[in-house]
């Protein structure tokens, strides 16, 4: 098996160049699964069959495992299987009878245009870290992004007077990402007034957004800025990270912008992940609907 899985995880680094991360949950759930066989002495591919599959997923959901990181380990047992079949490893693939997890999905938490615009007012823009601030929340509604894409924003992504930024999403997948006057206006300000000021050239590595040591921004300095002003902007809401990126979408599609057009500012390779967005959506128009109606 570990040779197996060996060659596997290469073939996702090289050949469908996958992130480092997502070969790393794979990696990390197929070990699972290789434990769970080891258990029942199994070592050879092509003794698994269904059964062993279907009582590992059972296995999962006693200890508590969500439907979201069921599809997951789901995706990486069925690649596995597939790359095995496919190379001629096994001469049956046990896996085309386990059928895919439904997964629940809870709709994202948003803020409102008005409590965007709360938290966006609060940094002071007159010091570099303020600056700094400023422009990353600007960006992150403005654009939509998920973290990893906006730490890793480079100087060369940027191109501002096209009114668009470069981002690199999942498995590396690039796209170009519109970005709105006001976002441009404190990007600018920032590059020209608050980075020279950050900047330390054997660590900034060419990163828009950098901490004080001049290294690009962490995960965890975003969640820090981004709960910091929310909390100062008196926003009783949950407000983490990715709530810009859920409001960026709820507010495009409540302004009437096209689904598919969104899907792609998202950088979702599926459409049905972003239909979840239409859902929040169809709340906005019920409560628009009750608010106006003369018989609402």
């Amino acid at each position: 098996m570990d040779i197996f899985l060996k060659e596997y995880l290469t073939s996702l680094r090289l050949e469908k160049n996958l992130s480092k991360n997502t070969i790393i949950s794979y990696k990390n759930d197929l070990n699972s699964f290789k434990s769970f066989l080891e258990i029942r002495n199994i070592s050879d591919p092509s003794l698994i069959k269904s059964e062993h599959l279907l009582a590992f997923f059972k296995s999962l959901f006693k200890l508590g495992l969500s439907s979201t990181s069921a599809a997951r380990y789901h995706s990486s047992l069925k690649g596995f299987f597939k790359f095995l079949y496919s190379n001629k490893y096994i001469v049956e693939n046990p896996f085309e009878r386990v059928d895919s997890p439904k997964i629940n999905r809870n709709l994202p938490r948003v803020l409102s245009v008005n409590e965007v615009e709360k938290i966006l007012i609060q940094p002071d823009a007159e010091n570099k870290l303020g600056l700094r601030d400023k422009a990353v929340l600007e960006v992150f509604y403005a654009c939509g992004l998920r973290v990893s894409e906006l730490i890793n924003l480079k100087v060369q992504d940027l191109f501002l007077n096209e009114e668009m930024i470069r981002v690199f999403g999942k498995g590396s997948k690039e796209r170009l990402v519109p970005i709105g006057s006001s976002a441009i206006k404190w990007t600018e300000e920032y590059m020209k007034k608050g980075r020279p000021l950050l900047l330390k050239k054997t660590k900034s590595e060419g990163f828009v957004f950098l901490n004080q040591n001049g290294s690009k921004l962490s995960r965890m300095g975003i969640w820090k800025i981004v709960v910091k002003y929310s909390q100062k902007a008196g926003i009783q809401k949950e407000v983490h990270p990715h709530t810009f990126r859920h409001s960026f979408a709820t507010h495009l599609l409540e302004g009437g912008a096209d689904l598919r057009a969104v899907q792609e500012m998202l950088g979702h390779a599926d459409i049905s992940t972003t239909q979840i967005y239409t859902h929040v959506d169809r709340d906005y128009i019920k409560q628009v609907h009750k608010e106006f109606h003369p018989r609402g």
